[in-house]
């Protein structure tokens, strides 16, 4: 980064991309739905980290052979889609767990660690963030300004930063929704409909085809 102009430019940038709703947006917001703030505020950070690692690959090079092979881009985007699948599955069974007294948080709570890590897995398996970090980041670094790869990490941790702040809003939000519907019938909806929909981002991320 030659000065600061170059980054609050990357930073206006990120945050139009971020700012769209995407499989991390609607990942976070299916978790609220289905368990609460406090697994999507975690499931946001967990994706932010596993989003920083995919940034992390790619200033290493790594997200270029991703970028170039097709068999390796599939393998990332199928591994990808089938986790999503399998989290909007296992939320579907775990409705049930769900229909507890309204001022109970969910019967089957989700400890802090498998919720951050399924949210790192979603994120370090988005083909897309690593296409995103080689397409854009370059045009962000300067070469006489020291090592590419480091201003590379910067840049991504940046992002990673920017996505966690605005995908714990949609969570808050979202969960905000969810508390409104203390019923169990419909919490019971918002249930399937959080789990419906992470399966059907996952369908969606295995027919999406490489840029």
């Amino acid at each position: 980064m030659s000065d600061t102009a170059h980054f609050l430019a990357f930073v206006a940038a990120s945050l139009v991309l971020i700012l769209i709703p995407g499989p991390s947006v609607m990942f976070t917001i299916s978790r609220a739905l289905i368990y609460g703030r406090r697994q999507a505020v975690l499931t946001a950070w967990g994706n932010a980290a596993g989003t920083f690692c995919a940034s992390a690959l790619a200033a290493v090079g790594l997200g270029a052979l991703i970028s170039e092979s097709a068999p390796a881009f599939a393998i990332v985007k199928y591994a990808g889609a089938a986790y999503l699948v399998y989290l909007g599955v296992k939320a579907l069974r775990d409705r049930k767990g769900l229909m507890g007294p309204a001022e109970d948080e969910p019967a089957v709570p989700k400890r802090t660690l498998a919720t951050v890590s399924e949210g790192f897995v979603v994120g370090l398996l988005n083909p897309k963030s690593i296409l995103f970090f080689l397409a854009i980041l370059p045009q962000f670094v300067d070469p006489a300004s020291g090592s590419a790869t480091v201003q590379m990490l910067v840049l991504g941790g940046t992002f990673a930063v920017l996505a966690a702040a605005c995908d714990s809003v949609w969570g808050l939000v979202a969960s905000a929704a969810r508390d409104v519907f203390r019923r169990p019938r419909p919490k019971r909806i918002l249930a399937n409909t959080g789990g419906t929909a992470l399966i059907g981002l996952g369908i969606a991320a295995a027919a999406g085809e490489r840029a």
